[in-house]
């Protein structure tokens, strides 16, 4: 912890080799090549052995100039355009350990590198995903600067007051910290008081400030079904249910689904609008020699079928071992890890956050 956390140590990017940089800008390697030599593109770090490198920020500058020549507009800068509205996801589940801030802060990360401009929202107490960004929520965001202080029923902050830039490129953090319990304790009094706007609409009043900024903005939820969850998805435009693919999880998820349904029922009610471009069951921590989560997939796909993710998460140790440093799989060098290991991690991750990328894109009617 000591090493990891130093007072005046701060989290910084790697660089990406010409394969990867090639892969986030979706043009061939080749290309890229041919870019430099006829240089149309600035220089990036190179090594005394003449192989370049890159930075998120060196992608950045790239994807600017390939959409300056492109024939149809958005074939490289991706995000919103017109009246695109913002896509805001809400990864959630009942039970702690389904993956909810390991999904949600890779699909992050991904669409930052891939050129979106990301807001990552951190509404559980325990703070996970905003340790993974570098910051102690116990020390950093214990009395103020978390998600909390621009909810809360009491002189709430301006949104934008709240929010952190990170070493990641693209990549904002509305943190977490464990006050956000306070939410659940101080909103039965303000629904007696009839304190203005109500739990549900507060989270929807919050991002308004800033949603012009953003293309995307996801909420890494809390592992219960409180007034925080439901303040969250009353936010959302889509829904990940993070489901591990055996029974005993999928029990707890069927509680789950029947809960929400009730009590989102009496929100609905109450005024709230819930309006979801889509809702998906993401499998997580899948392995697809295990033959009973084979079963249980199967299952959910029968009883689901095209709201189960075509695409699931693997599970892997090159994930698990890149979360023991704080880091996770686009942060860590392919050569710390086993070749096949890492990339059979990597292929996963981002055929999921490909197609959560699609979904996105479907909701902006592309």
């Amino acid at each position: 912890m000591l090493k990891s956390f130093a007072p005046d140590a701060r989290k910084q990017m790697r660089l990406f080799s010409p394969g990867e940089a090639a892969d986030l800008l979706g043009i061939s390697s080749s290309f890229l090549r041919k870019l430099h030599f006829e240089d149309r593109i600035p220089d990036v770090h190179t090594t005394p052995g003449g192989r370049r490198h890159y930075s998120a920020a060196d992608l950045t500058t790239i994807r600017k100039v390939l959409e300056e020549n492109a024939k149809s507009p958005g074939a490289y800068l991706k995000g919103r355009r017109g009246d695109d509205k913002v896509q805001v996801l809400s990864f959630l589940n009942f039970k702690g350990g389904s993956g909810k801030t390991t999904s949600s802060i890779h699909t992050a990360q991904r669409l930052a590198l891939k050129g979106y401009r990301v807001l990552a929202v951190d509404i559980d107490p325990q703070a996970s995903l905003t340790t993974l960004f570098g910051y102690q929520p116990e020390v950093d965001f214990l009395h103020s600067g978390s998600i909390y202080d621009a909810i809360r029923y009491e002189d709430p902050l301006p949104f934008r007051e709240i929010i952190q830039e990170t070493y990641f490129t693209g990549l904002d953090l509305a943190p977490g910290g464990l006050i956000l319990q306070e939410f659940e304790h101080e909103t039965p009094t303000a629904l007696r008081n009839n304190i203005q706007p109500p739990f549900y609409a507060r989270m929807a009043a919050a991002l308004q400030e800033v949603e012009a900024d953003y293309d995307v903005i996801i909420f890494d939820c809390p592992p219960q079904l409180g007034y925080l969850t439901m303040s969250a998805l009353c936010a959302s435009t889509g829904v990940l249910i993070t489901v591990v693919p055996n029974m005993l999880d999928v029990a707890s998820m069927s509680q789950f689904l029947q809960m929400s349904a009730d009590l989102l029922d009496v929100v609905s009610g109450a005024g709230a609008r819930m309006e979801f471009d889509f809702l998906r069951f993401l499998i997580n921590r899948y392995e697809p020699s295990d033959g009973p989560q084979q079963q249980v997939v199967a299952f959910l796909r029968q009883l689901f079928g095209d709201e189960v993710m075509t695409n699931a998460m693997l599970k892997s140790t090159a994930i698990s071992d890149a979360g023991l440093t704080q880091q996770t799989i686009y942060e860590v060098e392919r050569s710390a890890f086993h070749r096949n290991t890492y990339d059979r991690a990597v292929d996963s991750l981002n055929a999921v956050n490909d197609e959560i990328e699609t979904l996105m894109h479907k909701a902006w009617r592309r």
